[in-house]
C-alpha cells in the first residue's frame, strides 16, 4: 500500500510534490488549520493531490488559452489530510469544514472517493444548507457537489424552528429530501430530556420535502401527541414552513347549531397572484343544506381591500322564529361585506367599510362574524364611505353612513342614511406683530350633514307604550310642545335633514409674572338648516293580539311646518383662569390648580332655530365636560346666557412613578336662558344635571400607586343632596400571572329622555397564568337593573345580580401549539317580556406551520319572562 502525502499550502506546491515524483511516499503531515481556497477545476483535487501528467500540464495551458467563465470555489478547512493511493482515497480529519456553494459540511472525518465521486462524512456530522437549514446525521454518504445521497440518523432544523427527522433519508437533486418513517415537527425538542416526545409531531412512513415547490407530503401519516397516534391520514401535503400563501384546502371546521344542525365546511384557498389571492369555503348543514362562503383579497400598491359574501338557499326555513322575532320563511339569507383604504397622495385617502344583511337575525343565526366586530351578538352595525385629508394642523373628512340596528326593537324604515357629512377643521396661528398685539390661535370648524329615514321614530317618556301586535315597537300618541311634560320624544326624523354648521374660535394665553394663566376667548356659530318631513306615510302593526300604527303625520306636533328653512348666529366670549401651584412633599411632587370659566352669550340665537335634535342626543355631564365651551356632543343644539364653570385639578406625583389625580368642580347658570332646561324634540338637557341653576358636582379621582394597580372613580352628585346620579367605577391590576378588571356603572333614572328605571351594571374580566403555558380567562356582566323593572312586566324579582353575558375559557399556548376551549352565554333583549339566549362551546386547535381547526356548538332558545323568567 502506498500514500501520499502533500503539504496543502498552495496549488503549485502542490503540482511540484507530484513533480518530483514523491509517490509511495508513506507519512503524514499535521497541517493546524490550514485553509485551502482552489477553484472547481481543483475539484477532483478537493481532497487529494492529483497525479502528476503532462496532460496536467496541457490542460492549465488550454484553460488558459480559452479563459473560460470562472467557476465556483471550494473552501476546505482541516486539521489533517491523507491520500490512500491503494484505495484512491482522501481524508480530510479533524475539525474539517468544507464551502461549496453557499453550502457547509462539517465532521470529525470526510473522505472522498475518486472512482465514484462521491463524500462520506461522519462524526458530528452537520450540513448547513443555503436558506439557513441544518442537517445533523450520523453520516453522510454524498455526491461531490452534495446535491444527491443518502444520510443515516437525519435530524433537520430550518430557520424556522421546524424539525425533519428520519433514520434513513435521501437527497435528490439538491431540492429534494425523502425521508424514510420519518417524522415532522414545529415542536422544540425538550433540552432536558431529548428522548421525550414533543407535544406533536407527524409520523409518516414516507416524507417528501420538495424545496422548489415548497411543500412537504406525507404517506401512511399519524398525528400524535405526546407520542400517542390520534389521527391517520393515508396521504396528506401542506407547505412548507417557508410559505406564506399556498394553494390548497386548508383546515375544515365543524359546527352544530340546533337550527343548523352539524356542520362542516372546506376553506380551498387559491394564490392567484403575490398580490391577490380568493377562499372558497363551502359548507354542509344537515338541517339547512349548502351554505357558501367567498373571500376576496387585493393589495394594491396604493392600498389594499377585501370583498367577503355568503349566504344560503335555507332546506328548513320554517325552523327559525318567525318574524318580526326571527327571519322563518325567509327562502334567502346571506352578507355581503367590503372594506377597503387606498392613500390617493400624501395625507389624502379613501376607503370604504361597507356590511349589507339580508335580514338582521343572519349573523347571529349562522355564527357569521363581520370582519369589522368583535362579537356575534352585537346591536348595530354602521356601514360607510369616506374622503379623509390629515394635516399638520387640519383635516378634512367626507363620509356617507348607513345603520342597521339587530335588536327584534328596531324597525327596517326607521334606520336612517346619512351622506353626505363632511367635516373641515383648520388651526392657524396669529402673528402678534401683525394684528397690533393680538395674537393667538384661530380653529375653523366646519360642519355639513344630511339625514335622511323612510320613518319617524318615537319614544315614549315614562313607561314605554309599545305597539299592541308584538310589543317590540314604540309608539307615541301625544305631544305638549315647548313643556316638559311631553308624553313623547322624537328620535328620528322621517324625511329629509339638512343641516351646515361653521364655528369660528380664537383664544390666546397669556400668563402674568406670578404664574396665573388667563386666556381670552370669543367664537362663533352660524347655523342653517332645511327640514323636508314625509308626513303622508304611516305604519301599520297587525296581529291577533291588536294592531297600532307609526304615523310619520305625527312629527308636526314636535317640529312644526313639514318644510321649512331655519339660519342663525351665536357668537360668544369669555375668559378662562388658572393658577397652577407646585410644592415638594414627603410623598412626592404635588400640583394643585384652581380653574374658572365664564362665557357670555346671547338668551337666543339671532335668526331662528328649529327643535329637531338628531346628533347631540348623546349628552353627558362630568368632569372630561365640565370646562368645555359647549357641552352638547353635536351641532344641533347650543348653549345660551351667562354660563360660569368654576372647580380644580391636584395631581400628586410619588416618588416611584405612581400618582393620585382628583379633579371636580361645578356649572353655573349666572343669567340668560339655561338651553338645558329648555327641551328639544327629544329633550336633551332635561335631567342632566345642568338644567338647574347651580348644576350638580362632578368629580373624579384616580389612583395609580403603582404600574400592578389602577382605580378610576368619576361621579356626578345632586347639587343639594349630594345623592350620587352618576356613577362609574374602574379598577385594574396586573399582578403579573393574574390580570383583570371590574368595572361598574350607576346611573339615575331619567324618564323624561326614556330612561324610565336606574341603569345598574357590573362586569368582571381576569385572566390567570396556571404555568408558562397553561392559562384561564373569564368575564361576566351582570344586568343589576332587571330589578328595578316592574314586576307586572317581568313577573319574577331577579335579583340585583341577573347575569347578561357570561364567558370562560382555558387555554395552553407555546412555540408551536394554542389549543383554546371556550364557552359564551348570553341573554339578548328580544321585547315583549322576553329574551335570545344564546350558548357556544368552541373547540380552537392550532398547530405552527399546519393550520387550525375548530368546532364550534351553539343552543339558540327564546326565553320568556312572563313564565318565570330564566334561572340565573
Amino acid at each position: 500500500m502506498g500514500r501520499r502525502i502533500c503539504p496543502l499550502r498552495s496549488a503549485a506546491a502542490r503540482v511540484a510534490c507530484h513533480a518530483r515524483g514523491l509517490a509511495g511516499a508513506s507519512r503524514r503531515l499535521r497541517l493546524g488549520r490550514i485553509l485551502i481556497a482552489t477553484t472547481l477545476a481543483w475539484v477532483g483535487i478537493a481532497f487529494a493531490c492529483l497525479q502528476s501528467t503532462p496532460a496536467l500540464a496541457q490542460q492549465a495551458a488550454t484553460a488558459t488559452a480559452q479563459k473560460p467563465a470562472q467557476k465556483p470555489k471550494m473552501f476546505i478547512q482541516a486539521d489533517e489530510l491523507v491520500n490512500n493511493e491503494d484505495k484512491n482515497t482522501v481524508t480530510a480529519k479533524g475539525n474539517v469544514r468544507i464551502y461549496y456553494k453557499g453550502r457547509v459540511l462539517q465532521a470529525d472525518d470526510v473522505t472522498y472517493n475518486r472512482k465514484t465521486n462521491r463524500i462520506y462524512a461522519q462524526g458530528h456530522a452537520t450540513l448547513t444548507e443555503r436558506d439557513g437549514t441544518v442537517l445533523h446525521a450520523k453520516k453522510f454518504d454524498l455526491t461531490q457537489d452534495f446535491a444527491d445521497g443518502f444520510i443515516e440518523s437525519l435530524r433537520a432544523t430550518s430557520t424556522n424552528a421546524t424539525y425533519f427527522s428520519a433514520p434513513r433519508a435521501e437527497r435528490v437533486g439538491g431540492d429534494t429530501t425523502i425521508f424514510d418513517k420519518g417524522t415532522y415537527t414545529a415542536c422544540e425538542t425538550c433540552a432536558n430530556n431529548p428522548q421525550k416526545p414533543p407535544l406533536w409531531r407527524v409520523r409518516a412512513m414516507r416524507i417528501i420535502h420538495n424545496n422548489e415547490e415548497h411543500m412537504v407530503y406525507y404517506t401512511d401519516a399519524w398525528l400524535e401527541f405526546v407520542g400517542i397516534p390520534i389521527a391517520f391520514f393515508p396521504v396528506m401535503s401542506s407547505p412548507d414552513p417557508t410559505v406564506k400563501r399556498k394553494s390548497g384546502l386548508l383546515t375544515p371546521q365543524v359546527f352544530q347549531n340546533n337550527y343548523l344542525g352539524y356542520g362542516v365546511g372546506i376553506p380551498i384557498f387559491w394564490a392567484l397572484a403575490p398580490n391577490y389571492d380568493v377562499t372558497l369555503t363551502p359548507t354542509y348543514f344537515t338541517k339547512q343544506g349548502f351554505f357558501g362562503d367567498i373571500y376576496w383579497r387585493h393589495r394594491l400598491a396604493s392600498g389594499s381591500y377585501y370583498i367577503h359574501a355568503n349566504g344560503i338557499f335555507p332546506e328548513h326555513p320554517e325552523n327559525f322564529p318567525l318574524a318580526p322575532y326571527g327571519a322563518g320563511g325567509r327562502r334567502f339569507r346571506g352578507e355581503f361585506e367590503s372594506k377597503g383604504d387606498f392613500n390617493l397622495a400624501p395625507k389624502w385617502n379613501v376607503g370604504w367599510a361597507l356590511t349589507l344583511l339580508t335580514d338582521k337575525w343572519y349573523l347571529n343565526d349562522f355564527k357569521v362574524q363581520a370582519q369589522n366586530y368583535s362579537s356575534y351578538y352585537i346591536s348595530d352595525i354602521t356601514s360607510t364611505a369616506y374622503l379623509t385629508e390629515k394635516g399638520d394642523r387640519s383635516y378634512f373628512d367626507l363620509r356617507g353612513f348607513y345603520f342597521e340596528g339587530l335588536s327584534s326593537h328596531d324597525y327596517g324604515p326607521q334606520q336612517t342614511f346619512a351622506a353626505p357629512v363632511l367635516d373641515y377643521n383648520k388651526t392657524f396661528d396669529v402673528d402678534p406683530a401683525k394684528t397690533n398685539g393680538v395674537g393667538g390661535e384661530v380653529q375653523v370648524d366646519f360642519n355639513l350633514s344630511n339625514v335622511t329615514a323612510a320613518a319617524a321614530s318615537y319614544e315614549s317618556v315614562n313607561a314605554h307604550q309599545y305597539d299592541a301586535a308584538y310589543g317590540l315597537y314604540d309608539i307615541c300618541t301625544k305631544y305638549t310642545p315647548g313643556t316638559s311634560s311631553t308624553s313623547c320624544l322624537l328620535r328620528g326624523i322621517g324625511g329629509d335633514y339638512t343641516r351646515a354648521t361653521a364655528d369660528i374660535s380664537w383664544k390666546r394665553k397669556y400668563i402674568d409674572p406670578i404664574g396665573e394663566t388667563w386666556t381670552p376667548f370669543a367664537f362663533a356659530r352660524l347655523n342653517g338648516q332645511m327640514l323636508n318631513l314625509d308626513t303622508s306615510r304611516s305604519y301599520t302593526f297587525a296581529s291577533a293580539s291588536g294592531s297600532s300604527t307609526i304615523s310619520n303625520a305625527s312629527q308636526t306636533n314636535f317640529l312644526g311646518a313639514p318644510n321649512a328653512a331655519y339660519g342663525y348666529v351665536m357668537p360668544g366670549a369669555g375668559v378662562e383662569y388658572r393658577y397652577p401651584l407646585l410644592t415638594n412633599t414627603p410623598l412626592g411632587s404635588l400640583v394643585v390648580e384652581p380653574i374658572g370659566q365664564i362665557i357670555a352669550r346671547p338668551n337666543a340665537p339671532l335668526g331662528t332655530n328649529s327643535l329637531i335634535n338628531m346628533d347631540s342626543q348623546s349628552l353627558v355631564f362630568d368632569d372630561t365636560t365640565l370646562f368645555a365651551w359647549d357641552k352638547y356632543s353635536g351641532y344641533d343644539r347650543f348653549e345660551t346666557g351667562l354660563r360660569a364653570n368654576y372647580g380644580g385639578d391636584a395631581t400628586l406625583r410619588f416618588d416611584n412613578g405612581g400618582y393620585v389625580n382628583v379633579t371636580g368642580g361645578q356649572s353655573v347658570q349666572v343669567a340668560g336662558t339655561n338651553s338645558y332646561a329648555t327641551p328639544d324634540a327629544a329633550n336633551i338637557g332635561l335631567s342632566s344635571g345642568l338644567d338647574t341653576p347651580w348644576s350638580d358636582y362632578v368629580g373624579a379621582v384616580t389612583l395609580v400607586p403603582s404600574s400592578m394597580l389602577s382605580f378610576t372613580a368619576k361621579g356626578r352628585f345632586d347639587q343639594q343632596t349630594f345623592d350620587p346620579r352618576r356613577i362609574d367605577l374602574i379598577a385594574n391590576f396586573n399582578l403579573g400571572a393574574w390580570t383583570g378588571g371590574v368595572q361598574y356603572a350607576n346611573y339615575d333614572s331619567q324618564p323624561l329622555i326614556g330612561y324610565q328605571v336606574r341603569r345598574e351594571g357590573l362586569a368582571l374580566t381576569s385572566r390567570y397564568a396556571l404555568t408558562k403555558n397553561y392559562y384561564v380567562a373569564g368575564n361576566i356582566s351582570f344586568d343589576m337593573s332587571r330589578q328595578f323593572y316592574p314586576l307586572s312586566l317581568i313577573n319574577y324579582n331577579p335579583g340585583p345580580f341577573a347575569i347578561s353575558n357570561l364567558g370562560v375559557l382555558a387555554g395552553y399556548k407555546d412555540d408551536c401549539t394554542t389549543f383554546q376551549l371556550s364557552y359564551t352565554n348570553t341573554y339578548q333583549d328580544n321585547g315583549s317580556g322576553s329574551f335570545n339566549h344564546n350558548q357556544t362551546f368552541m373547540v380552537t386547535l392550532q398547530l405552527r406551520t399546519l393550520g387550525d381547526t375548530h368546532f364550534s356548538q351553539s343552543f339558540n332558545s327564546t326565553v320568556g319572562l312572563a313564565s318565570g323568567g330564566p334561572v340565573y
